[in-house]
C-alpha cells in the first residue's frame, strides 16, 4: 500500500511482549486513520464493560493518512480510550514530530494492552520495542519528561508522548503531551497513570512513499500558499484567542461558571491583550504553514516566569469563567496544566464549580487548606492567585484537590451527599466532560450537537456552533432543520478529524469552507497519496464512519438516549444581561431536538442504529453486535 504501512503494532505491558497485526487495504479505506481508526482499534482490543482503570482497557494510537507527507497540516494522530471522564469513547488528536517518528517506524496504530506492575515507557525503534524503567521521570513534568528521554538516548530524532505529575496521580482529566502539544481531553493522562505507563518514545528511521509525488507536491505547495491570505490571518496574528472578544461582543463568553455570558474584564483577557503585552514567539506544528499557537509570558508580578502556548478555550475556562481578569493569573494557570499534563478546560470549569460552591457557602475557607495554604484559600470569583493555589492541589491530589480532580460530575456527587447540597445545578459538564467555551442557551443547533456528542461537552467534534454563530440559523429560536445541521456537522469535523487535519485549513483549499470547496480538493490528496479512486461521496462517508463507530462503542458500552442531556443550569437558568440574555434550553426543545436529530442519522427513536446501516457503512461485524 502507499501512504500506509499495513502494520498495527501491538505491545502488551504485563508479559513485556509485542507483535505486529497486519490490516488489509479494505480496513484502511473504511477507518482510514486518526479518531475514526483509534476508535476501531478501541473496539476491536477492549474488554467490553470494563472500568476505564482497569487492565482490558487499551491505549490505542491510529497515525494520519498525511502524516509524514508535504500535505500542510496533516501531521496528526488520534489518540482513544474509554474515558475516565464520560465511561464512553475518549478520542483525542494531537500532532507534529511524534505522529511523524510513528510513521517513519512504520506503524499505522499502536495498541497498548494490560497494565505494567512497575513504571515505566516504552522506546519503539523501528521493530525494536524496549520496556524501561520510569523511576528516574516521575515526577517530572511533560516537557522535561520529554527532555529527560531525549538526553538519555543522547538523539533529538526521539519523539515522546508523555504524562506529567497529574497523569501518575490519576487526575481524571489528565492528558498526553508531545512536543508540546496535548492530546488534550476525555482523561488518557490518568489511563496512562493507571497502566503505570509514563511515556511512549519512538525513533522512526523509514521514508513515506505516496503514490503520485508530483501531484501531492503541487497540491500541498498550493494550499500552503493558501495558507498565508486572509483566511488564516486571525489565527497567524493572534491566535484562537481572539475568539474571547467575539464570544463577548455576542454574549456567549462563559464567565463566572456560565452564569453570563458577558465579562466586565474581556478586554484584559483578550488575544488582543495577549499579543501587546505577553506574546514571545508563535510556533507551529510539524507540517502546519499557519502557526497559531500563541506563546505567552508572565515577564512581572508574582507570576512571573510562566511560560505556554495560549488559546482561546483554555484562556476562556481559566479566565472569564472563573471571574479573573488579569492575564497573568490565567497564563499561570495554563501553565500549570500544561507542565502538569491536565486538562485546562475541565481544570479550569472545575475550579470555577469550587468558586461557585463557596459564593454559595456549600464550601467554606477550611475547605482549602493545605501545606501551601495553610489558612485556607477565599475563594470567590476572581481570585486568580486562590485558583492558581487550587490548581497545584488538584494537580497533586491534595486535600480537597482530591476530590475537585475528579471533575464537576463526581465532585457534585460527592458534595451533594457530603454536605446536602444542590451543586449539580451549576456542575457545567455533559457526559462527565466539562463544556467548551461557547454557552449554548442562545446556540439551540449547538445546544443538541453538544447533548448527542459522542466525547461528550466538546466543541471540536460538532461543529454546530458555526451555522448558529454566523446567522444561518436563528440561534434563539428551534425548527425542523436543526436536526440536520447538527448531523451535517459534526460528519464535517469527523472528516477533518479522521485524515487527520487541523480545521484551520478548511478555507485554503478554494476559499471556501463547506464540501463543495473542500471534498474534491481532499478526494485528490487521499489518491495522489494511496493510489485510490476516492470520488465527492467517499470523503462524505469517512466523516459518517467515523461518528458511527464511535456512536456505536458508547452504545456497546451502555449508552442510552438519557446520556444526551445538558446540564440542569442551560435549561433552567437564562442569562440576565447581554445580547444572548433571556434563553434556555428547555426539557420540551431538547426532547424535540434529539428527536429530529436521531431522523436525520437514519437512527431508531431511541437513538440506536438499525442493522442494516452499519452493514451498508460496511461495518457487517459491528451491525451483529450491536445493531437493531
Amino acid at each position: 500500500m502507499y501512504g500506509y504501512s499495513g502494520n498495527i503494532l501491538h505491545i502488551d505491558l504485563k508479559e513485556r511482549s509485542h507483535w505486529v497485526e497486519n490490516k488489509p487495504e479494505e480496513w484502511y479505506k473504511t477507518y482510514i486513520g486518526g479518531v475514526s481508526m483509534a476508535t476501531r482499534l478501541c473496539w476491536e482490543n477492549i474488554e467490553v464493560g470494563c472500568d476505564p482503570y482497569s487492565p482490558g482497557n487499551p491505549v490505542c494510537f491510529a497515525n494520519g493518512i498525511f502524516t509524514g507527507t508535504p500535505v500542510p497540516v496533516g501531521g496528526k494522530y488520534g489518540l482513544a480510550s474509554k474515558s475516565p471522564m464520560t465511561g464512553f469513547i475518549g478520542d483525542s488528536l494531537s500532532g507534529s514530530w511524534f505522529s511523524i517518528a510513528m510513521k517513519r517506524a512504520q506503524y499505522d496504530g499502536i495498541v497498548i494492552h494490560d497494565a505494567s506492575e512497575n513504571w515505566i515507557f516504552l522506546f519503539i525503534d523501528d521493530e525494536r520495542v524496549e520496556f524501561l524503567p520510569a523511576d528516574k521521570l516521575l515526577g517530572l513534568g511533560t516537557y522535561e519528561t520529554e527532555e529527560a528521554i531525549r538526553d538519555y538516548f543522547g538523539d533529538d530524532q526521539v519523539r515522546s508522548a508523555t504524562i506529567g505529575p497529574a497523569g501518575e496521580h490519576m487526575v481524571r482529566f489528565g492528558n498526553v503531551t508531545n512536543d508540546g502539544r496535548q492530546a488534550g481531553r476525555t482523561g488518557h493522562g490518568a489511563v496512562w497513570g493507571s497502566k503505570k505507563l509514563k511515556a511512549v518514545s519512538i525513533r522512526g528511521t523509514h521514508g513515506v512513499t505516496v503514490a503520485d509525488p508530483d501531484t501531492l507536491l503541487k497540491m500541498s505547495f498550493d494550499i500552503t500558499e493558501a495558507s498565508q491570505g486572509k483566511d488564516t490571518e486571525k489565527y497567524r496574528i493572534y491566535g484562537t484567542s481572539t475568539n474571547v472578544m467575539n464570544m463577548n461582543k455576542l454574549g456567549l463568553l462563559p464567565t463566572r461558571n456560565y452564569t453570563e455570558g458577558v465579562f466586565e474584564f474581556a478586554e484584559l483577557v483578550s488575544g488582543e491583550y495577549l499579543d501587546e503585552h505577553h506574546k514571545v514567539k508563535v510556533i507551529a506544528c510539524a507540517q502546519c504553514p499557519i502557526a497559531c499557537e500563541q506563546m505567552s509570558m508572565v515577564k512581572q508580578g508574582p507570576f512571573a516566569g510562566a511560560m505556554t502556548g495560549i488559546e482561546y478555550e483554555c484562556l476562556q475556562a481559566v479566565s472569564s469563567n472563573c471571574g479573573i481578569g488579569d492575564m497573568t493569573a490565567a497564563i499561570r494557570l495554563i501553565d500549570i496544566a500544561d507542565r502538569s499534563g491536565m486538562d485546562a478546560m475541565s481544570m479550569g470549569v472545575t475550579i470555577s464549580y469550587a468558586m461557585e460552591c463557596y459564593e454559595r457557602g456549600v464550601l467554606k475557607k477550611e475547605d482549602f487548606i493545605s501545606e501551601r495554604t495553610p489558612e485556607g484559600i477565599e475563594l470567590n470569583f476572581g481570585n486568580g492567585p486562590g485558583a492558581v493555589n487550587l490548581a497545584l492541589m488538584i494537580e497533586n491530589r491534595e486535600g480537597i484537590g482530591a476530590i475537585l480532580s475528579e471533575g464537576t460530575r463526581r465532585a457534585a456527587e460527592y458534595f451533594d451527599k457530603e454536605r446536602n447540597a444542590e451543586t449539580y445545578k451549576w456542575a457545567m459538564n455533559i457526559k462527565g466532560l466539562e463544556l467548551p467555551g461557547y454557552d449554548a442557551r442562545a446556540l439551540k443547533t449547538f445546544a443538541v450537537g453538544l447533548a448527542v456528542g459522542t466525547r461528550g461537552g466538546c466543541h471540536n467534534r460538532s461543529a454546530a456552533y458555526d451555522p448558529d454563530i454566523k446567522s444561518e440559523t436563528n440561534r434563539f429560536t428551534v425548527d425542523e432543520t436543526r436536526g440536520k445541521v447538527a448531523a451535517s456537522s459534526e460528519e464535517y469535523a469527523a472528516v477533518y478529524d479522521t485524515l487527520p487535519m487541523c480545521k484551520f485549513i478548511r478555507r485554503c483549499f478554494t476559499g471556501k469552507a463547506d464540501r463543495a470547496g473542500a471534498w474534491p480538493a481532499i478526494a485528490n490528496l487521499i489518491n495522489a497519496t494511496t493510489g485510490w479512486h476516492f470520488e465527492y461521496d467517499d470523503v462524505d462517508l469517512i466523516g459518517v464512519r467515523a461518528h458511527t463507530i464511535k456512536k456505536a462503542f458508547n452504545i456497546r458500552e451502555g449508552w442510552k438516549a438519557s446520556d444526551d442531556d445538558l446540564p440542569w443550569r442551560w435549561k433552567h437558568e437564562p442569562m440576565t444581561i447581554g445580547p444572548s440574555a433571556g434563553h434556555v434550553v428547555t426539557d420540551e426543545e431538547l426532547a424535540y431536538l434529539k428527536k429530529i436529530y436521531y431522523e436525520a442519522k437514519g437512527w431508531t427513536e431511541e437513538g440506536l442504529i438499525p442493522k442494516q446501516l452499519l452493514i451498508d457503512l460496511g461495518m457487517e461485524d459491528v451491525a451483529e453486535e450491536i445493531g437493531v
